[in-house]
């Protein structure tokens, strides 16, 4: 057998094994040291579990960092658009040397009548600015939208005099989507939005110009735990409607239309999540056609404030 040859000088002299003593756990800094428990996936170097939680970590830091700096809305219609909107912008960009058409000259003249800036810069100082988006030569810059506090939501609905009606967004994650949202809850009398903290548009610059303006005035929340905050609301009183295509009601049997309501709506694919459905008192489906599965998130909220706000006419003036 190796290593017990009995042949001079092929035995191994007693203490020069290399490695570990048997029994030892090996000797003084080698000796063995325990690890403690295993780490979770998402915490062990080099483990594809850690790798997408350090992606996802990285992308929501970078939303939350756009989220924090100034928008600009790109390009002339969108531009013009946005001031005759009312969209409470800052400074108008104009290319140099740009071929001005009757677009950027309403443009000029929309933003020194409400007191923006406007300076002109060169093209590849727009390129920069608009993330190299299709400018054609204009620019508008509007600020970090402010948002409120969930609980500051509420105490406005309830000082406005009416039933508090607020809207509350679950996955909505197209801005306009979201824009055209807050311009529904705006036209039928809802009291403010309510936007998650994480799986959601923002109010970025193509919110507010696909709110056409309506975002200065609509109070707009976020909570950092939605479902959380929708059992709050709960607690204070208010009634928890969640739009689904598998409502327990139709939109004509919504009789709590006229009490203190939370409206909740999804995305157009997925729909409410099934913690969010949970909490909710009722959920409500649109009749719709054959053939048609589901209505975009923003129609569907168009559809369903606007017979909130006729129940709400009739009970007023019964």
């Amino acid at each position: 057998m190796p290593g017990n040859s009995k042949r001079r000088g092929a035995m191994r002299n007693p203490g020069t094994k290399k490695g570990a003593v048997k029994g030892t756990g090996g000797q003084r800094r080698k000796s063995l040291e325990g690890k403690g428990p295993t780490p979770r996936a998402e915490m062990r170097p080099g483990h594809p579990a850690q790798r997408r939680a350090t992606a996802a970590a990285k992308a929501e830091r970078a939303r939350e960092k756009r989220a924090e700096g100034p928008e600009i809305i790109a390009g002339r219609n969108p531009v013009v658009e946005a001031l005759r909107a009312g969209v409470p912008g800052t400074t108008l960009y104009v290319a140099l040397n740009i071929d001005a058409d009757d677009r950027v000259n309403e443009a000029v003249q929309l933003a020194a009548t409400k007191g923006i800036s406007v300076l002109e810069v060169p093209r590849d100082e727009l390129d920069r600015k608009t993330n190299r988006a299709v400018h054609q030569g204009l620019g508008l810059q509007v600020p970090p939208f402010e948002y409120v506090h969930p609980d500051d939501l509420l105490a406005a609905a309830r000082n406005s005099g009416e039933p508090p009606l607020l809207v509350a967004l679950d996955g909505v994650t197209d801005p306009r989507n979201l824009g055209a949202v807050v311009r529904s809850a705006a036209a039928f009398g809802a009291h403010g939005v309510l936007l998650p903290g994480r799986r959601s548009a923002g109010m970025t610059a193509v919110a507010w110009r696909t709110s056409a303006g309506t975002a200065a005035r609509m109070p707009i929340g976020v909570a950092t735990n939605l479902t959380r905050q929708l059992k709050a609301w709960a607690n204070e009183g208010l009634m928890i409607a969640g739009l689904d295509a598998d409502g327990t009601v139709d939109i004509d049997g919504l009789d709590l239309a006229a009490d203190p309501l939370v409206i909740v709506l999804g995305s157009e694919g997925r729909g409410i999540s099934r913690l969010v459905r949970e909490t909710c008192d009722v959920t409500v489906s649109i009749p719709m056609a054959a053939g048609v599965e589901s209505l975009n998130a923003s129609v569907a909220a168009g559809v369903l404030l606007a017979e909130v706000a006729r129940r709400r006419r009739i009970a007023g003036r019964v």
